[in-house]
């Protein structure tokens, strides 16, 4: 009921959206929060992962020319996080690095995710950065302090390179992706685009003691109420480097998602 009031009266729904953001604007002032803000143009020496995302995929019916877009958005957004340190007891912010979207910073229209809908708005596209970090962090001992994940399985995989479910929505500012560092490393994300490719990186200032990976457990499609849902869950594990025992096991994700394309029985 809420969803149908805000679609049918759009001033509602801009009205709580500010609210929302002067709400997050106020959390931000907690003076306890550490967050990262310093950029390093020197890498730091232990590469933790690294992780490639195709730049250009079938997206259902959606214009192409908003794929060149997110590309052009991407690329101003790197200048915020490209080489970004989360030293010990700081927390990596998404939207304390980049900031609002805006023409004025040379953004431009690209696809985004609203309510299981597709629609463009200035700086669209900004998901698949969210999505290079959040993938990146899970493999690293930094804790998950904010993620949101899209409730809606808007496309079909399309060269799809990590599970389902492990993508991230960021909307400004209230819906953010966030880090917390517990430990005694320093962590640094590098992310840089090639013609097709997004492409990053996680690395710490000393060797960590375990390896990270993540697992993906119980993929299901399924029916319900003649919708069709997406679930799986999503785990990262801790091993040992000497011999790949498991020493730790963390849940991270339950995902259900309503799948919005039509799906195949093969």
């Amino acid at each position: 009921m809420k969803k149908i009031i805000l679609r049918y009266l759009p001033f509602l729904y801009r009205l709580r959206v500010q609210q929302l953001i002067m709400k997050r604007h106020m959390l931000n002032l907690n003076p306890s929060i550490h967050y990262a803000r310093a950029i390093s143009t020197e890498k730091l020496s232990f590469v933790c992962m690294k992780h490639k995302s195709v730049l250009r995929r079938v997206l259902g019916n959606s214009d192409p020319m908003l794929q060149e877009n997110k590309i052009n958005n991407l690329r101003i957004a790197l200048l915020s996080v490209n080489g970004v340190t989360i030293q010990s007891g700081e927390t990596f912010s998404f939207w304390k690095l980049i900031g609002k979207t805006t023409k004025d910073k040379g953004y431009i229209e690209g696809l985004m995710l609203s309510n299981g809908e597709v629609r463009t708005g200035v700086g669209g596209g900004l998901c698949q950065l969210a999505n290079m970090l959040f993938w990146l962090a899970l493999h690293t001992p930094l804790r998950i302090k904010e993620r949101h994940h899209h409730s809606f399985d808007i496309f079909p995989d399309d060269r799809r390179m990590i599970p389902f479910g492990v993508g991230t929505s960021v909307f400004y500012n209230y819906v953010d992706l966030q880090f917390y560092n517990p430990t005694n490393y320093t962590f640094q994300f590098n992310l840089f685009l090639t013609d097709d490719f997004l492409e990053g990186s996680i690395s710490s200032d000393k060797e960590l003691k375990y390896l990270y990976k993540v697992d993906e457990r119980k993929h299901t499609f399924y029916q319900k109420e003649n919708k069709w849902y997406r679930g799986n869950e999503i785990w990262r594990l801790v091993l040992s480097k000497e011999d790949r025992a498991l020493v730790n096991e963390e849940l991270i994700i339950i995902n259900n998602a309503e799948v919005k394309y039509a799906k195949s029985n093969n």
